[in-house]
């Protein structure tokens, strides 16, 4: 998918927001949502996303909404910092397929990393799941650092 293009009401950032699939919540207020990823990159792996904003990257956002993804991106960081302990904090944003975009809804992912973890992004093996009472402790263990 390219850069220009039409909100797609049923990617599946939308249909977390809208309860059609679950997710495991770390922090929501009236405007953010940011939740653990389901196929993380390392443990502790984030994604925040605008509750209200159809923006599908960072050149169609609203300011006030990218500010409010922003804010929420620092706070969780700050949270899982906390709780986990890295040694680094990835903090990543993608637009378009071309630049390893998959979910064309704006997100920022935040990646806790650690000393001999290798950076960047893999591409996320088919079936590749994380377990979801891991996760569900896992956030447990971050929202008691918001």
């Amino acid at each position: 998918m390219s850069l220009d293009g039409v909100y797609d009401e049923g990617n599946v950032f939308a249909l977390i927001l809208a309860g059609k699939i679950p997710s495991v919540t770390l922090y929501e207020d009236a405007d953010t949502l940011c939740f653990l990823d389901i196929q993380p990159q390392s443990k502790g792996h984030a994604l925040v996303i605008s509750k209200w904003s159809k923006a599908r990257n960072i050149l169609e956002i609203e300011d006030d909404a990218l500010a409010q993804v922003m804010a929420t991106t620092r706070k969780v960081a700050t949270a899982i910092r906390a709780a986990l302990d890295p040694d680094g904090l990835h903090i990543a944003q993608f637009n378009g397929a071309a630049a390893g975009q998959t979910v064309f809804h704006l997100h920022v992912h935040i990646v806790p990393r650690w000393a001999g973890q290798a950076p960047g992004f893999a591409a996320h093996a088919q079936g590749q799941f994380a377990d979801a009472d891991a996760l569900k402790a896992l956030a447990q263990e971050i929202r008691a650092h918001l």
